[in-house]
């Protein structure tokens, strides 16, 4: 370990492996940009993930207060993930055409961090844990999120210490199988929107949720509209079908029935 009087600031963000972990397979410029924009984008899921495990541990305890601040911070760091779109916008189609063929069947649809977000908030679809069968580290804490109850499930879990009455068949389900939204969760929330003073945290936290289902809406919105830009209707890379594919993900909400209960207020 390092003497605290000889810590740099380069030696403590380890500077010299940061910034050696860029290694474009093409001379043009653009590749750099790509790479570093990916690379964020993994060091802000890094952060997300341990946000997401803080809150639900927090939501657990039924400590609903402090949870906000983990929730809050994981919809400002997508609010950062989608700026980094403006970004690689810059790049023209020209530019992405020049150097895209040394991608190979890579793609950002791979991610496994992505995945274990998506995961982690109630999005679950065990088809993607086939892309880390070389990574088993990752494949392992992708199937532990895929396992284990969501944000959402504990957020119920704590309805129903609440004094809310939520049926065993939701408490003890598959965690592992797709949520369908069921009234008795959008009932509570609506008795929660109704009466905000007596109900003041578990709003407050609802509100939380929809702030971050809002940006994940709002990041996916912008990915398919670089994507369109860059590359048009053309297939994506890692035999993805590109535009058509992230399209299809535009609807997905991780809290549905905070979606579907403000038709009935």
């Amino acid at each position: 370990m390092t003497d605290k009087s000889e810590m740099t600031y380069a030696r403590y963000l380890a500077l010299d492996t940061l910034l050696s972990a860029q290694k474009p397979r093409s001379d043009y410029d653009d590749e750099m940009l790509f790479i570093i924009i990916h690379q964020t984008k993994e060091l802000w899921l890094k952060q997300t993930i341990r946000e997401l495990h803080l809150a639900k541990r927090q939501i657990r305890q039924d400590a609903l207060v402090p949870a906000y601040k983990a929730l809050a911070r994981v919809s400002r760091i997508q609010a950062v993930m989608t700026l980094s779109w403006d970004v690689l916008s810059t790049m023209t189609p020209s530019d992405y055409t020049r150097f895209r063929e040394v991608l190979g069947p890579s793609s950002g649809f791979q991610s496994d961090q992505f995945r274990t977000v998506e995961y982690l908030l109630g999005l679950k679809d065990k088809s993607f844990l086939k892309y880390q069968d070389d990574r088993p580290e990752a494949q392992a804490a992708m199937q532990e999120a895929l396992e284990a109850p969501s944000v959402w499930d504990d957020v119920i879990a704590a309805l129903a210490r609440k004094g809310f009455a939520m049926p065993d068949a939701l408490l003890e389900r598959d965690f592992g199988s797709t949520y369908q939204p069921h009234s008795e969760v959008e009932d509570a929330f609506l008795s929660v929107y109704r009466d905000t003073e007596k109900y003041w945290e578990l709003y407050q936290l609802a509100e939380k949720l929809v702030d971050l289902d809002d940006a994940m809406a709002t990041w996916r919105h912008k990915h398919v509209l670089t994507v369109e830009r860059i590359i048009g209707g053309k297939m994506g890379t890692g035999g993805t079908a590109g535009v058509p594919y992230l399209q299809s993900t535009l609807p997905k909400r991780a809290f549905p029935e905070l979606w579907s209960l403000r038709t009935q207020l």
